[in-house]
């Protein structure tokens, strides 16, 4: 018998902003409507979820569970050992926690988790970000209630009957932002009346940006366009010295990582940041006219997709990785002269945005754990 009467949800998700954020934003949504649900996360040792998601206000257990690398590496010969004490763990934590649903964002230890539970009859569900699914959610789809999707054509990588398109669920900050206003740009000192642009590195930066912005200085410098860096933490003191010897303090503002990432957005007229999928939910939702350099070593080449379905729909530019030092200066200059190009963007991207997904996916987790709750309570 249970413990209680509430329902119990078990929340996997890590490795990335891209796979937690998601996942905090649909538990946030549960608990605004539901607030007496209980919501429990598990992650990956040692990987950014262990201190981003008790930072939200949820608990999280972890793993031992590990990636297999790409390249042969004596690492691997470790991983069927992490595997099966994960499954040994993950089948302790759904024992004494007793969920009525096990929902799956992405990150190293989605897998055991959701397996454990397909193998007791817990309801699961895949919140599948990308235009194209990683391998184990691939692996996991067949036995889930339901798949969560962004992009159309996922047929392709799932059953069809279990697809749902809600989008990627985000903060709603995202969707009531000015557009690159007077007061928005203001708060970082800039001019309100001169374009802003906004690198969007990750916490890990974007070398590829980076060296880009480097290798063009002369150019950001003379374009008169001011500038919200953010470098990631590798990447900081060289933007520094070269701001420096520059003398574009006022010009650029360089950030190792933003925290109130909806502000920069909001100051900024074009933003220039990777491909991945929450990136890309985050500035559809602004409205934003971006330019995607998509990182080429992501899983599957995800990124790339990504970028491919706006940029042929018009929505926004993509430039090759390899091609950022020298294409990145002229795609500026092209949207800097043409401020209607800008708007157009922006109002196309704004189409890929979904204001109700956070909403739509928990409302149809909550539907089927409240179905296995009643089971429960019959079945006492």
């Amino acid at each position: 018998m249970s413990r209680n009467k509430n329902i119990r949800l078990l929340f996997s998700a890590g490795g990335t902003g891209g796979h937690i954020l998601p996942a905090v934003a649909v538990a946030d949504a549960i608990k605004k409507q539901w607030p007496d649900t209980e919501i429990k996360f598990v992650g990956a040792e040692g990987r950014m979820e262990m201190e981003k998601v008790p930072a939200r206000g949820y608990e999280i257990e972890g793993l031992p569970i590990m990636g297999i690398q790409r390249s042969l590496t004596t690492k691997n010969l470790s991983f069927p050992g992490k595997l099966l004490k994960s499954l040994l763990k993950a089948k302790r934590i759904i024992n004494q926690f007793e969920p009525h649903a096990a929902v799956g964002f992405g990150g190293y230890a989605s897998g055991p988790v959701l397996k454990i539970a397909q193998w007791k009859n817990i309801p699961t569900f895949i919140q599948e970000q990308n235009s194209y699914p990683g391998i184990t959610n691939r692996w996991l789809a067949k036995k889930a209630k339901a798949i969560f999707v962004a992009y159309t054509g996922m047929e392709k990588y799932f059953p069809k009957s279990k697809i749902i398109i809600s989008g990627n669920p985000i903060r709603g900050e995202f969707f009531s932002m000015p557009q690159a206003s007077a007061p928005s740009k203001e708060k970082y000192g800039f001019d309100g009346e001169k374009p802003v642009l906004f690198f969007m590195g990750g916490s890990q930066g974007a070398r590829s940006i980076n060296h880009a912005i480097d290798k063009n200085i002369d150019f950001f410098a003379e374009s008169k366009s001011q500038i919200i860096w953010q470098t990631g933490k590798y990447y900081i003191e060289e933007a520094k010295k070269l701001i420096d010897a520059k003398k574009l303090q006022k010009q650029i503002k360089p950030y190792v990582f933003i925290d109130e990432i909806h502000e920069a957005i909001a100051a900024a007229d074009i933003v220039i940041a990777r491909a991945g999928a929450i990136s890309i939910a985050e500035l559809s939702a602004a409205g934003k006219a971006c330019i995607f350099i998509p990182l080429p070593t992501a899983a599957e080449d995800h990124q790339r997709k990504n970028a491919l379905k706006l940029s042929e729909n018009n929505a926004a530019l993509m430039i090759e990785d390899t091609q950022a030092e020298k294409e990145l200066p002229s795609k500026i200059e092209g949207l800097l002269k043409n401020k209607e190009a800008i708007d157009k963007m922006a109002g196309k991207i704004k189409g890929f945005a979904y204001p109700e997904a956070s909403e739509k996916i928990a409302n149809e987790i909550m539907r089927q754990a409240m179905e296995n709750l009643n089971k429960e309570n019959t079945e006492s």
